[in-house]
């Protein structure tokens, strides 16, 4: 069990993606790392676990690679309810550091989870809207991340339909 805690945007989080994306990368140099989530978004409240993207031209590669993931401190999770995604986590409960979403190249998971992030870098009400539910969330469910997650579902779907349309005007995608 973890709880659910929310904090302001810390710019250590930066250098914390900087430090995992440095020992995956030897582990997986034909990937793509990007840091995802709210930790990569400037200003935005956030629980303080670092998600990272990474997109490789070969899922069935990563089940290959779970000892090497596992050196690394991560616990692998296989698809963990996404259809071509390989979850890794690092962290057991409230020590809960790191997230891995490893898909393959430019699916769509991918193309939504960036798109996302880089419409709340540009659109600063938006970002701090989302956070904002999600602090008045964290208080609400302390002890219950399953309600914390449903009491943003929505929003969170209609905000990625906007990122989505605004993504394919502005053909925006990055680190």
């Amino acid at each position: 069990m973890r709880d659910v805690k929310v904090v302001p945007h810390q710019a250590v989080w930066k250098e914390k993606f900087e430090n995992e994306k440095r020992n995956l990368n030897k582990l997986l140099p034909d990937a793509t790392i990007h840091h995802i989530g709210s930790t990569s978004v400037p200003g935005l409240a956030a629980k303080p676990i670092i998600d990272l993207l990474i997109e490789v031209p070969d899922i069935e590669i990563i089940d290959e690679q779970t000892e090497g993931f596992s050196q690394l401190g991560f616990v692998g999770k296989g698809e963990h309810g996404i259809p071509n995604r390989r979850f890794f986590y690092k962290g057991e409960g409230n020590k809960r550091a790191v997230h891995l979403h490893i898909f393959p190249n430019g699916i769509d998971h991918v193309i939504r989870h960036l798109a996302f992030r880089d419409f709340l870098r540009e659109n600063r009400p938006e970002a701090h809207q989302y956070g904002e539910l999600k602090s008045s969330l964290a208080l609400k469910f302390p002890n219950d991340m399953e309600s914390y997650i449903q009491g943003k579902d929505q929003f969170v779907k209609e905000l990625e339909k906007r990122a989505l349309n605004w993504s394919k005007k502005n053909k925006r995608t990055g680190n």
